[in-house]
């Protein structure tokens, strides 16, 4: 079996290729990371856009392969937050015919590097190396910002691992979808 993803992101291909053991419709899987499009901003802002970007990824992954994974990770608007947003991880699995979702828990940027994002178009990494919280240029490859805020009890290859986990349970689970 021949397993694409959408990225060559490390955190987003080392978090499938540990949790395809766990799964036996996926054992012994060959992962092929592919650089694929999100076809979205590089840095989403919306939820619309951040699950676009999952699936695009997904699809532009689909190449001799069984099943295809795109992830994406952006800003959405949640009530009552700090800062109004909180960044989401998106995990789409496209099969051929179908796409299956799943996401990831949710967290909340520091304010400052929120207004980054929204007002002077940064990315993630170049808000938190801008405002003095890393000098990481590669945070999103590395255990990202969960990673910094956390103190790395959660890092981002495992917020990817959450992602594909909820997507997989429409595989796990056919007849209940």
């Amino acid at each position: 079996m021949i397993i694409t993803i959408g990225s060559k992101n490390k955190t987003k291909v080392q978090a499938l290729e540990e949790i395809i053991s766990d799964y036996e419709l996926l054992k012994n899987a060959e992962v092929v990371a592919i650089d694929a499009s999100s076809e979205v901003s590089e840095q989403p802002k919306t939820l619309e856009e951040t699950v676009k970007g999952a699936i695009n990824r997904a699809k532009n992954a689909w190449k001799d392969c069984n099943f295809s994974f795109g992830i994406e990770s952006g800003l959405i608007e949640i009530p009552y937050s700090k800062t109004g947003f909180m960044d989401v991880t998106i995990c789409s699995i496209f099969d051929g015919d179908n796409t299956h979702l799943g996401i990831a828990s949710l967290f909340e940027y520091p304010k400052e590097v929120t207004k980054m994002i929204l007002n002077e178009d940064c990315d993630i990494s170049q808000a938190c190396k801008k405002i003095g919280l890393t000098e990481n240029e590669k945070l999103g490859e590395d255990g990202g910002v969960i990673g910094l805020l956390t103190k790395n009890r959660l890092v981002r290859k495992n917020q990817n691992k959450q992602a594909i986990t909820t997507a997989l349970i429409h595989l796990e689970n056919p007849e209940l979808y």
